[in-house]
């Protein structure tokens, strides 16, 4: 059986991957929040009811 010493090289590099893969999740999801947000004031702009409700359904759920 293998051990980690808690701050081996290896356990840093996976600790660092795995915060390099939040932080670009959380950046990705907030374009897409950004994004939407650009989208649904498109909406209002030319008064698309349909694809407001439906833009906002959307952030709704990814918020």
């Amino acid at each position: 059986m293998e051990k980690r010493l808690l701050n081996s090289p290896q356990q840093s590099e996976e600790n660092v991957s795995l915060l390099a893969e939040q932080v670009l999740n959380q950046a990705l999801m907030e374009y897409r929040k950004e994004k939407l947000r650009e989208k649904i004031d498109e909406a209002l702009t030319s008064r698309n009811k349909e694809e407001f409700i439906r833009l906002t359904d959307e952030l709704k759920k990814i918020s």
